[in-house]
Formats: C-alpha cells, structure tokens, sequence
C-alpha cells in the first residue's frame, strides 16, 4: 500500500518542476495554480504511505526518485546537461534507493 502511495506522490511531485519553471517569476497564474495543486496533491498522497513506512525512508525514496526523475526531464524537456560528478550522484542516489527498496524491512 505504501509503495503504491509514495510511486503516485512521486509521480505528481515529479511533474511539478515543469510547471514551476512556466510559473515566471509568479507572473502566469495557471502554471502557479497547477503547481500548488499538484505539490497538495503529492503531500497529500505522500501522507498516506507514512501510516506504514517510516518518514526516513518515504523521504529517501521520494526525493531519490524525484531528483532522478527531473532531471530526465530537465534533460528532455529543456536541454539541461549533466556533468560526469551529477551522473556520479544520481547514479549513488538509485543505488541507495534500491538498496532501500530490496533490502529494507522497516515498518511504522
């Protein structure tokens, strides 16, 4: 059940920078709404899984998929090139979640 909680939260969180980076300094008032919908939404559901996972690990996980996940997208999307160190640091950062993921049996 966690699992499924946290995979939406990071999804939606996930989605979140893309319409963050239209915001403009606050000046276009549907990508602002979107975002603060969206970062409601992501809290909401990441809440949830917190009834069954310690918030240690729900944050490891949600911020190791989410910084894996925008910057794919910051690459995709936006043309941002990454440097050998941050492809050194993603690559540690989903090397620890999978060892959360594989190996971990803590419970709330």
């Amino acid at each position: 059940m966690w699992r499924s909680g946290c995979a939406r939260a990071v999804r939606i969180e996930g989605r979140q920078p893309l319409a963050l980076k239209q915001v403009a300094s606050l000046s276009r008032p549907l990508p602002l709404a979107v975002t603060v919908v969206g970062y409601v939404i992501a809290f909401s559901l990441m809440s949830l899984s917190l009834k069954t996972i310690p918030i240690g690990i729900a944050y490891a996980v949600w911020s190791g998929v989410g910084i894996v996940a925008i910057s794919i997208i910051g690459l995709i999307a936006f043309g941002q090139r990454l440097d050998a160190g941050a492809l050194a640091g993603i690559a540690l950062i989903v090397s620890g979640v999978a060892v959360i993921q594989l190996c971990s049996k803590s419970q709330a």
